[in-house]
């Protein structure tokens, strides 16, 4: 089960499989007892579920294949023949707590903190995957199952494995710390149960705060996959699959296609072109970035039940490398293999989960070899590891301390972007003692020149504030030969830059075909009036997508009833009834809860608000974004010194929260304590690494202190770093008139019009 990297959540949950994203806010005693754990009870006859027995006698082969799989062995009962790790009395010291592995009774124990700190002995009901890691789920009260965050490393020894190690190494996660394993981010039932086994209800209760969570079958199986088997069984025994769509399946999952070479031709095409996403969009289910909204449906597209991360700055580079863990289907959705028609299965087998065949030769079925395959090609000794060709395009990225997974967006090396943008390189992540300038040179040597005008570095600029990309990002936000993953992440980015065009493409992309581009078009609307943007999003109120529906409801949720007809506000009840209702079903995650406290505010009921901010920061004191909203709320209310009081607990928590020594300047000011202030906006300011809206508040409030020498040395030094910024420029401008240095104010204002006139 893979694990949170990052300590605060923000305001969306994504999972992928194993783990969840965090976003930001874009504004702003216990014995062991007897518990009651999920199982697999069914009533067949009453059931389209059958198990995997009822596939086995037609389906040998296949059945053969999965057996002993990922997928066979992603969940089992705890048992002599599936505990991998070292029981034999073992101990594992971490933060000062000493964790014991011992046997009793024939069952698995682990003594370990609780989540008051004090040792207890827990047992272990199931191991969680086998390669090259297992965990342990530990059952605590409330039907909780709890993943152990230290793990068995089961690589062989030589390869450093055979051992027990802790999932964050280098920090210390102590019982009360919200990545403890009995906080939520480890939570079974909600963060890795969908993925690991067949057919999961959740089974919260939001009253009682409890689970009752139960599946069909313990693994993923047949029907994990291909979904419920009664319709097709049927079939079967009247001899009549070829005479029902999809065999009696909701969806068809035979996508491989047949693949021809034209003459002259390099590389293989699709005899018929791909007409649906069915079989990745099923992948991606488990093998993406993404959160759960609501009841799965076989065959829907993957934005219907779950919603997907985009190229976020912490899960992505900025030229969609992957960062954090997100997993196959957010990079594979980039590549021109996703873009010609390539499937997962092309290249994996689905039952075994084994490749189609042997290093080169996956490429080498549609690439010929003797182009590709060949040192002319890859510039590399043939045999030799840098001869592979995943070795340049599919570099990989540790995970969990000892899971190299292969980024997926298959891309040529791009040293220049390491240079501009901090991406890494291919070639620089081989030969690490050689500098990104070398790898550049080298590429040059055979050929190969930069691109100059890759997205990656216009969205890098756009992280950066600059405004001069706008021009450029609109093309890419145009250019439909572009993965839909890319131009929708360009334009959350074209939104957040302010782009005077931004309604006009916006309302392009309303109009995609592409789920994906729709949802990031809503989003987008963020930056528009409410009127404007009610006039833009009416039409697709009823769209198909539930996540397209999410982000409307979102976006509309500001609209003032009171400027709309009564026939609009009528359609706008069901769409937020929805909102909330799908939203609920995951109140047990903090990050859904301030989701919900933004959609109440924007509604109007800051009382309900207010409480979904108190009871998420419960679960996790140290989620900013909730700490952050919930003392603007009250501020807005009047109450200074309870927003006060939450934002100096903040910083007790963690004094290195930028964020919150930002919004806590901002409130001293107003309250006319410029000292404090000026404190906590010279640490904000100190603290940010990403952006400039700390250290550009800063400088304004150095100017209104009366220090303007150092208000313009923070500035200028702002702009050397992040050019492209407007409102940088004007204080400049202004400020340097005010000192009197004319010639100065003259440079940034010809700067400031030279960079307007380009967004023209």
């Amino acid at each position: 089960m893979g694990l949170l990297r990052h300590r605060y959540d923000m305001t969306r949950s994504f999972s992928a499989g194993h783990c969840q994203a965090l976003f930001r806010l874009p504004h702003l005693a216990l014995i062991v007892c007897w518990l009651s754990l999920p199982t697999s009870i069914e009533s067949a006859a009453a059931d389209q579920w059958l198990g995997n027995d009822r596939c086995t006698a037609c389906h040998e082969q296949q059945a053969k294949d999965w057996q002993g799989s990922h997928h066979d062995l992603a969940m089992q009962v705890a048992t002599v023949d599936t505990v991998l790790g070292n029981f034999n009395d073992a101990s594992f010291n971490y933060a000062g707590i000493t964790s014991r592995f011992f046997r009793r009774d024939d069952a698995f124990w682990v003594e370990t903190d609780n989540a008051n700190g004090e040792l207890q002995t827990f047992k272990v009901e199931y191991v969680f995957g086998v390669y090259p890691l297992q965990q342990l789920l530990l059952a605590l009260p409330g039907g909780r199952l709890q993943a152990l965050t230290i793990a068995w490393d089961a690589r062989p020894a030589s390869d450093g494995g055979q051992r027990w190690y802790h999932l964050f190494p280098n920090e210390a996660i102590v019982a009360g710390d919200p990545l403890h394993w009995t906080g939520p981010y480890h939570n079974w039932n909600t963060r890795c149960a969908e993925c690991h086994s067949t057919d999961v209800q959740k089974g919260y209760n939001r009253a009682t705060d409890t689970f009752d969570t139960t599946f069909k079958q313990i693994d993923v199986g047949c029907e994990g996959c291909h979904g419920p088997g009664v319709k097709h069984v049927a079939l079967a025994e009247k001899r009549a699959l070829n005479t029902a769509k999809h065999a009696g399946f909701a969806m068809s999952l035979k996508a491989t296609g047949r693949w021809h070479l034209k003459e002259g031709a390099n590389i293989a095409e699709r005899v018929e072109p791909l007409t649906n996403q069915q079989q990745v969009d099923t992948c991606g289910r488990c093998h993406a970035r993404r959160s759960t909204l609501g009841d799965y449906h076989y065959g829907a597209d993957l934005l219907d039940t779950h919603q997907l991360a985009l190229l976020e700055p912490n899960l992505y580079w900025p030229d969609g490398q992957i960062r954090d863990e997100v997993f196959v289907y957010g990079s594979f959705i980039q590549s021109k293999m996703h873009r010609a028609g390539v499937v997962c299965s092309n290249c994996h087998d689905p039952h075994s989960n084994q490749l189609t065949a042997q290093g080169n030769n996956v490429c080498g079925q549609c690439h010929k070899p003797d182009q590709f395959d060949t040192p002319k090609h890859h510039r590399h000794t043939a045999g030799s590891e840098g001869s592979q060709c995943v070795a340049c395009h599919m570099p990989p990225q540790l995970y969990m301390g000892v899971d190299w997974r292969r980024d997926h967006s298959m891309r040529i090396p791009r040293p220049e972007l390491t240079l501009s943008t901090g991406a890494p390189n291919a070639c620089n992540q081989c030969h690490d003692q050689r500098s990104a300038s070398w790898a550049l040179e080298q590429l040059r040597g055979w050929g190969v020149e930069p691109d100059t005008d890759h997205p990656g570095t216009l969205r890098h600029r756009a992280q950066r504030n600059d405004v001069g990309v706008l021009p450029a990002l609109g093309k890419v936000i145009r250019d439909d030969t572009r993965s839909p993953m890319m131009r929708a992440s360009a334009i959350q980015a074209y939104a957040q830059l302010g782009a005077p065009d931004l309604a006009s493409i916006s309302a392009l992309l309303l109009q995609s075909d592409s789920s994906l581009l729709r949802m990031a078009a809503v989003r987008a609307t963020a930056a528009l009036p409410p009127d404007q943007r009610f006039l833009m999003l009416r039409a697709l109120i009823d769209d198909p997508i539930l996540a397209v529906r999410m982000a409307i409801a979102e976006q509309l949720a500001s609209v003032p009833a009171n400027q709309l007809r009564d026939q609009d506000n009528a359609r706008l009840v069901p769409l937020f009834n929805e909102y909330e209702s799908t939203l609920l079903g995951h109140w047990d995650m903090p990050s859904t809860r301030v989701q919900l406290a933004t959609f109440w505010r924007n509604r109007g009921d800051r009382q309900r608000a207010g409480d979904a901010l108190r009871s998420a920061l419960e679960l996790n004191p140290q989620l900013e974004a909730a700490r952050l909203n919930l003392a603007d709320l009250e501020r807005a209310s009047g109450n200074d010194t309870g927003a006060r009081a939450l934002l100096e607990a903040g910083l007790a928590l963690n004094p290195s929260a930028g964020n919150i020594h930002h919004s806590l300047g901002l409130l001293e000011i107003r309250a006319g304590n410029r000292e404090k202030a000026m404190t906590h906006l010279a640490k904000a300011a100190e603290l940010e690494e990403e952006g400039s809206r700390h250290r550009f508040v800063y400088a304004i409030a150095l100017h209104d202190s009366g220090n303007r020498q150092k208000a313009v040395a923070q500035l200028e030094r702002l702009n050397t770093e992040l050019p492209g910024n407007p409102d940088v420029l004007q204080a400049l401008v202004n400020y340097n008139l005010e000192l009197g240095a004319r010639e100065r104010s003259a440079r940034y204002r010809q700067q400031l019009q030279a960079l307007i006139s380009a967004l023209r």
